[in-house]
């Protein structure tokens, strides 16, 4: 298929989810219906207070509204907005957060190029309130587009060298989405990352090694609201998730579950001190701080993230220099 029809045949459709931030939320509609490529815009309301539905409503048929009849948090959003989409892929965006004007044109590009992929990351910078650029999200693997093959996927997560990251960053293909069951509603914070682990069991991932999106870090950041024995918990539900679909070809290499329990209890021990925790640092650390096991994989870990997807000899293939 030439490459051009191929580009035309991807559809794609924006969900955005939002609660009570109107404020955001306008940003983030006008990234949306910014895009050098045109596509279909949601807006996935769960059952805000302050005027959103008047304000959506005010765009006509230029954006399609969603509203839950209840609360039903970012994964009932999430899968309200996909089931509304008509579009073959999803590009997701929480109401704080706003994208690049070509996003959508350097994921279709991307996806035409591979069509075997079910999920698309790229780079992001992360920025404060004024909108002032605070950093980015290093390039991941070779190239300006690259494919990891399906078989690859879930070994290379375990070992934190495959971050799709947030939904900022992440798009996926409808299909591989709706076969995965959609966004667990049970999880109160990584339910992103939960949903990637079950779209990659379908297909490809394709990264795009380009600042596409804007993660905005703020104090009203559903993220700042988490513990960290809450963050360390997830950590290891994410990690469990994951050891279960790694393909077979790398179960003779993988830690097991014990393993990975005892590092990510001191990483976290390690994260409390940091923040000057000491109390909570103390008792993450005991027993495991005299782990060698638990040492091994934290400096591997911090090896393997320093030098990214190059680290592993999963397969990866450019499709297109930069």
């Amino acid at each position: 298929m030439p490459i051009q029809t191929a580009i035309n045949a991807v559809k794609f459709s924006i969900v955005i989810t939002t609660y009570n931030r109107l404020s955001l939320l306008k940003r983030a509609i006008d990234s949306a219906l910014a895009q050098t490529t045109p596509c279909e815009v949601i807006v996935a309301d769960n059952a805000s207070t302050d005027g959103t539905e008047d304000y959506v409503r005010s765009f006509g048929d230029r954006v399609v509204y969603r509203r839950n009849a209840t609360n039903l948090n970012h994964s009932g959003a999430v899968n309200a907005g996909v089931e509304a989409a008509t579009g073959d892929w999803i590009k997701l965006l929480d109401d704080d957060d706003y994208l690049a004007p070509n996003c959508i044109e350097e994921m279709t590009g991307a996806i035409a190029l591979r069509p075997e992929a079910v999920i698309c990351s790229c780079q992001a910078a992360q920025v404060n309130e004024q909108e002032e650029e605070l950093s980015q999200t290093p390039p991941t693997g070779p190239g300006k587009v690259f494919y990891i093959p399906q078989a690859d996927i879930h070994y290379g997560m375990l070992l934190e060298v495959v971050p799709f990251g947030t939904p900022a960053q992440v798009a996926f293909q409808r299909e591989a989405f709706l076969k995965s069951g959609g966004w667990d509603l049970t999880m109160t914070s990584c339910d992103d990352i939960d949903s990637w682990i079950r779209i990659a069991q379908f297909g490809d991932a394709l990264f795009i090694n380009q600042c596409l999106s804007y993660r905005t870090v703020w104090s009203g950041g559903y993220d700042q609201k988490i513990s960290l024995q809450q963050r360390r918990d997830t950590n290891l539900l994410i990690k469990e998730r994951i050891h279960r679909h790694i393909d077979q070809k790398y179960r003779a290499v993988v830690p097991n579950i014990g393993d990975i329990s005892r590092y990510l209890q001191l990483h976290w021990s390690i994260v409390a001190f940091k923040q000057k925790r000491f109390a909570i640092a103390l008792s993450m650390a005991f027993p495991t701080v005299f782990s060698p096991t638990a040492w091994r994989l934290l400096l591997q870990a911090a090896k393997f993230r320093k030098q990214g997807a190059n680290a592993l000899s999963i397969r990866k293939e450019i499709l297109v220099n930069a």
